[in-house]
């Protein structure tokens, strides 16, 4: 293969890859503000197509936060194993779930997305139900 076709290849990923960014939520609890990366696949992008959505997010455990959407969205559960704080989770095919604790779990979820920054998230949820605004950012 010859310099400049291998070049121009090269190059032509760098740019797909450079301008393929993912789907960002914006998270809104109280006054603080928290991103979200989404993930890839039909599930997130159902979510996409709710937003805005406030939930009234009712304490779990001591580790996680979880609302109820007024719509099912697509599932693909998975045995997660292991739960990072940040992680945003649907279990079931409705139940919206913010984890703010890191920990080891047998249930099965769908991915929906992870915070890009968790610093401030435990605080800004407190330690009772609240409400949380989900977004998509522009």
């Amino acid at each position: 293969m010859n310099l400049r076709v291998l070049v121009s290849i090269v190059l032509f990923f760098m740019c797909f890859s450079a301008t393929s960014k993912p789907t960002t939520l914006k998270i809104s609890i109280g006054s603080q503000v928290f991103y979200a990366n989404l993930q890839e696949g039909e599930s997130a992008a159902a979510l996409v197509k709710l937003l805005p959505v406030n939930l009234s997010m009712v304490e779990l455990n001591g580790n996680e936060k979880y609302g109820e959407l007024k719509q099912s969205l697509p599932t693909h559960a998975e045995s997660v194993g292991k739960i990072q704080a940040g992680d945003l989770l649907l279990y079931g095919n409705n139940v919206l779930v913010l984890f703010y604790e890191s920990f080891s779990t047998p249930y099965r979820y769908t991915r929906i997305g992870k915070l890009t920054d968790t610093l401030g998230l435990v605080k800004a949820l407190g330690s009772g139900n609240c409400q949380v605004k989900f977004e998509l950012n522009p």
